[in-house]
């Protein structure tokens, strides 16, 4: 059934506000399609489930509203070239900023099914000559219940794992469970995963040595960003990196694009490699 087009822009509205996100009119057999499917499983029509989501408050059906038209499409070590620039860049230079207090924080936002954050996780434990020894804490955070469930799990089926994982990090960090593969227990205890928006203030008081932020920001729109930016900025430490998508190009005059190789990383503006650390605080 297709909705209403006063629905339709109450529910584009919603996930503007909401989620920050920008839907337009090419997004509309999306947003009817999947409105569709959660009012099946309501067994309502369309316009009742978009009238309950006016009129009541729902957190519920918020939720799963949201689950449905966020974008989930991800893979383990997506792009490729930027986990190639964390082992051989970004790494070694926050592992010498860091050699006196031997922990490293970092915030992987809108984390999605989990893929980038165990291929973090991995890609830091491969680094284990550098690290030895320290505490490495990741907290993983999206805005979608579903999927802060599905990371906090670390279970994926064969087809998700051979959308870019080696066969010898498979075989080195994952484990059977049933009829899929879980993240071993020393890399889940790595990470702490939980709900929050990236509209808000970042969910911890620890400054992050390095932020993923990767193909989300392309999903906002200019307000939403701001905000996005805010929060990532507030729990940027002054000397770490961010990372975003690829295909993002960040203008943010409180950071500077540093090159390497086809990575771009983003300092905060004026951070060096003598720069002051940031003070622990637990996450």
């Amino acid at each position: 059934m297709t909705l209403r087009p006063d629905d339709r822009r109450f529910i584009v509205e919603l996930m503007r506000r909401q989620a920050g996100l920008a839907m337009d009119d090419a997004a509309q057999h999306l947003i009817d399609n999947r409105i569709a499917i959660v009012a099946a499983r309501h067994r309502q029509a369309d316009a009742e489930l978009v009238t309950r989501l006016r009129f009541n408050n729902d957190p519920g059906l918020l939720h799963e509203v949201i689950d449905a038209l966020c974008t989930h499409e991800t893979s383990f070590f997506r792009d490729g070239h930027p986990f190639d620039t964390l082992a051989t860049t970004v790494l070694p230079d926050l592992a010498a900023l860091r050699r006196e207090r031997r922990t490293l924080t970092v915030w992987c936002a809108a984390c999605s099914t989990g893929q980038e954050v165990w291929s973090t996780a991995i890609t830091i434990r491969e680094r284990v000559d550098d690290l030895q020894g320290w505490t490495i804490r990741i907290l993983a955070t999206d805005v979608s219940q579903a999927m802060v469930d599905r990371t906090r799990a670390g279970t994926y089926t064969d087809q998700e794992l051979a959308r870019g994982m080696p066969e010898r990090w498979k075989a080195r960090y994952f484990t059977r469970a049933g009829d899929r593969w879980q993240a071993r227990a020393d890399l889940r205890a790595m990470v702490e995963v939980t709900r929050a928006n990236l509209l808000d203030p970042a969910p911890s008081a620890r400054r992050f040595d390095l932020i993923m932020a990767r193909n989300v920001l392309i999903y906002f729109d200019a307000a939403g960003k701001r905000r996005a930016m805010d929060a990532i900025f507030g729990a940027q430490a002054s000397d770490g990196a961010l990372l975003v998508g690829t295909g993002e190009n960040l203008i943010d005059p409180r950071y500077e694009a540093r090159p390497s190789g086809r990575t771009v990383v983003y300092r905060p503006r004026g951070a060096t490699r003598s720069a002051a650390l940031s003070p622990t605080e637990s996450l």
